[in-house]
């Protein structure tokens, strides 16, 4: 998010410290639409998911599914609720851009979330994992 956020307001209006100064002020109301779409989504997802893989693929093909899944059903919402929230107003302009900004937005956050968001989580859990594993086995 705090990735994503800034990179697609700066492919919009331009880099600069006052476009990330901005984005930072209007970041909690990001977060919260973030999370509002995450619980909205996951089911849908976890759906189309189990539509695309078989039961008996891999992990990592779930993992790699699930994650494209979720990212086009967000990135879609979000490219129009997130410039309202960033322009602070509900307006058509947002939707009638949607199909130029939609397909970067898109390629942002699924390139965020498959090369930092989703390596950093996954290492955490295993780390933490291995660290109950370890205490299990002393006791």
């Amino acid at each position: 998010m705090n990735i994503i956020a800034p990179l697609i307001t700066s492919f919009e209006i331009g880099f600069g410290w006052q476009t990330w100064k901005n984005v930072l002020s209007i970041l909690p109301m990001i977060w919260i639409a973030v999370i509002a779409m995450v619980l909205l989504t996951y089911q849908p997802a976890s759906w189309l998911t189990g539509k695309i893989v078989e039961e008996q693929d891999g992990f990592n093909a779930h993992i790699i599914v699930n994650i494209l899944c979720t990212v086009m059903m967000m990135s879609v919402i979000l490219t129009v609720v997130g410039t309202w929230i960033g322009q602070q107003q509900v307006s058509l302009e947002s939707i009638s851009h949607f199909f130029y900004r939609w397909p970067r937005n898109f390629a942002i956050s699924l390139g965020v979330e498959m090369l930092i968001a989703q390596p950093i989580a996954r290492q955490i859990l295993f780390i933490l994992h291995s660290h109950q594993e370890t205490e299990k086995t002393t006791n």
